[in-house]
């Protein structure tokens, strides 16, 4: 598939908003949606809801000061994360 080996899926909770994306590395999915919904849809995002899976945000310790990238850009964005228990909605 041209070198895509994940997927990503984004859902607006206000809007229904749905966005699936092919990603060569886990990385680069939340600025790929962040540059299309905030121009398609003229806002911006401000939470970000997840079950702090590992593969995006890290590996956290008990003080939780091993951010991975992913939860670095969202410091850099100013994004409020939310996050939920691994493997819920």
């Amino acid at each position: 598939m041209g070198g895509h080996k994940y997927f990503i899926t984004f859902i607006d909770d206000y809007s229904r908003y749905g966005f699936v994306k092919l990603i060569r590395e886990k990385y680069d999915s939340l600025k790929a949606f962040k540059a299309k919904v905030e121009l398609q849809q003229g806002k911006k995002i401000k939470v970000v809801h997840s079950d702090i899976g590992g593969e995006y945000y890290g590996r956290y310790d008990e003080t939780r000061r091993n951010p991975g990238s992913f939860a670095k850009y969202l410091q850099e964005c100013g994004f409020d994360p939310q996050y939920t228990m691994l493997g819920t909605p």
